[in-house]
């Protein structure tokens, strides 16, 4: 027991569930704006639901301008919902009309493996405790907040399992956002090669849910924030 807490000191690992009844409603929709180098990119929107121990996940990005002619991107996350939060069981990315451009992922969770299909072709991983996928990431926060000073979480992007790492940067950080003013925590990519892809999150207060209000990803093409801009409980 003692070397099992120790490791979890190590890495810090350090999160706290939330009563599950209190934590989420039973349905959310969420919208974001997002810009691109400050020029207006896309709109966002995302449905929360869960019932029955189950829950659904489906996001619609729709570009702006000539960004509209990419088409609409889609992602759907299923699952259970348990003591631990959300426990993916299948992930849907659909880019446009291109079908050879879709992902899934299946979660095989007594076998401990992750199937994935990219291009029609299937890809396993080791299914590691607690993966989720990136539509389900951020709903997670919602049922389990970080409380160290940094964490880890295996996340799938429907190509690949990967390691995300972050540090928390600032608590109680004011951030305004068009849907309004919040006290934030400010959790900053911590891996290995976060100056070339970074993210970084500003997950809001419990009067929304702990979720983002806002993110940016920065890459080689410059930076995409994405702000609150509605949200909607039930």
């Amino acid at each position: 027991m003692q070397h099992v807490l120790a490791k979890l000191m190590v890495i810090g690992f350090l999160l706290v569930a939330q009563s599950l009844a209190l934590a989420a409603p039973k349905s959310l929709t969420v919208t974001y704006e997002a810009t691109r180098n400050g020029q207006p990119f896309a709109n966002i929107t995302e449905t929360f639901t869960q019932q029955d121990g189950k829950y659904r996940i489906e996001s619609e990005t729709r570009g702006i301008g000539v960004y509209s002619l990419f088409g609409v991107r889609r992602l759907l996350s299923e699952g259970e919902v348990g003591s631990s939060g959300l426990k993916p069981l299948h992930f849907e990315l659909h880019q446009g009309a291109e079908a050879k451009r879709s992902l899934f992922a299946d979660f095989d969770w007594p076998g401990n493996q992750l199937n994935m299909k990219v291009k029609g072709k299937p890809v396993t991983a080791e299914l590691k405790p607690g993966t989720q996928d990136i539509a389900s990431l951020i709903y997670q926060f919602m049922f389990v907040q970080p409380t160290g000073e940094s964490f880890k979480l295996p996340v799938t992007t429907g190509k690949r399992l990967k390691q995300y790492k972050y540090r928390v940067a600032g608590r109680n950080v004011p951030v305004t956002v068009p849907a309004g003013s919040y006290k934030t925590m400010h959790l900053q990519d911590a891996a290995e090669n976060a100056e070339e892809d970074s993210k970084e999150l500003w997950l809001g207060d419990a009067s929304i849910y702990f979720l983002p209000v806002k993110l940016v990803t920065r890459d080689d093409k410059g930076d995409i924030e994405q702000v609150l801009t509605g949200l909607h409980a039930e």
